[in-house]
């Protein structure tokens, strides 16, 4: 049996992604001092998000690839590629 006293308050806590409104419950340790309710009704401990996975753009899809910055890469390798290949 466990101790008592010992173990982090491992709960349902709703998550909250404050760039596009996102929510999901998903169980975890994490300290909150807010409330918040989900759609189905219940009141669970409330943690907000800066972004998620419905928000970040490598997730989202939307993240610029390296090669695709105007040519950047192809300066670093003129300027510098040379002296690296010696």
């Amino acid at each position: 049996m466990a101790k008592e006293g010992i173990h982090p308050n491992y709960r349902e806590v709703l998550f909250v992604d404050l760039s596009n409104g996102f929510k999901f419950v998903t169980r975890s340790c994490v300290p909150t001092r807010e409330m918040g309710k989900t759609d189905d009704g219940r009141e669970l401990p409330l943690y907000k998000l800066d972004t998620s996975s419905e928000s970040h753009p490598f997730y989202t899809g939307t993240q610029k690839s390296v090669n695709d910055m105007g040519g950047r890469v192809d300066k670093f390798f003129k300027k510098f590629g040379k002296t690296a290949a010696k």
